[in-house]
This record gives structure tokens, sequence and C-alpha cells, in this order.
């Protein structure tokens, strides 16, 4: 697959055969996302076997009352502690408030619903701004 184009990444699941699969890949310089993260130890794992992602799971984590951001936070600092290159993909967004909050928590990339995208645009006050704007134009250009 990673044959097909330079920006193709494999995905493997995080278990026992996909960090062996991980490290395998990295050794042949074919980038990874290590998936179905769900615990430090696991993107300690991932990290060490030379993924180039790690997809910790957000909404899943939280579904099980469990906080995903604050796991998403945990990897980065580890990360950025010990000097791992591997990136946190923050996976299973789903409202626009998980994409704040992993930003803040220092994800370097998001998988997000177009729901969850589209909310970054919104904003009371840029919506009666563009009604003003548009008002204020109407009037002129009565």
């Amino acid at each position: 697959l990673a044959a097909l184009h330079p920006r193709i990444v494999v995905k493997l699941p995080c278990t026992a055969a996909g960090i062996r699969a991980v490290k395998y890949f990295a050794a042949k310089d074919i980038r990874t996302n290590c998936t179905l993260v769900f615990s430090i130890g696991q993107a300690l794992l991932a990290a060490k076997a030379g993924a180039t992602y790690v997809s910790p799971f957000v909404g899943r984590l939280d579904d099980i009352s469990e906080d995903g951001v604050a796991l998403v936070a945990h990897i980065v600092k580890v990360y950025r502690t010990y000097g791992y290159k591997t990136q946190v993909l923050a996976a299973s967004i789903r409202h626009t408030q998980h994409i704040i909050q992993c930003l803040d928590a220092g994800a370097d990339v998001a998988t997000c619903p177009l729901a969850a995208i589209e909310g970054l645009l919104r904003h009371p006050l840029t919506d009666s701004g563009l009604e003003k704007f548009l008002a204020d134009h109407a009037r002129l250009n009565a």
C-alpha cells in the first residue's frame, strides 16, 4: 500500500501483532498510524516501535466515563518529555469542543466529523455582525 503514494500511511491496531508490524514498517521507512489507542501504555509502545502517528480515541473513552482529552494531553506530555517523534492524532472526535480541547492538549492532528469542523465557524457575534453589515449594505444601496 505504501508504495502507491508517499502520503499513504498504513493503519495498524494497537495489539501485539500491530506493534510488531509498526516496528517492521518503521525499519523500512513506511509511515504508520497505530490506532485504537486507549491508554498511555499503548501509546508508549507505539512510539517506541516507531509509529508515525498514534490515535487515541477521545470520544470512545468519554463514552465509558473516562477522559479522552486527558489521555491526549498525557501522551503529548510523555512524547515531548522523552523526545518521541510520533505525532498524536486525536480520533473519535464527537463535537467542536473536542477539537478545541485536543488543540489545547497539544494534539498534532485530528480526524473530525464535518459537523464538528463547521462548529468552529459558528459564533453568535459573527452572525449578528454579518446581519448588521448586510443591513447597512442594503440601506446604502436602496
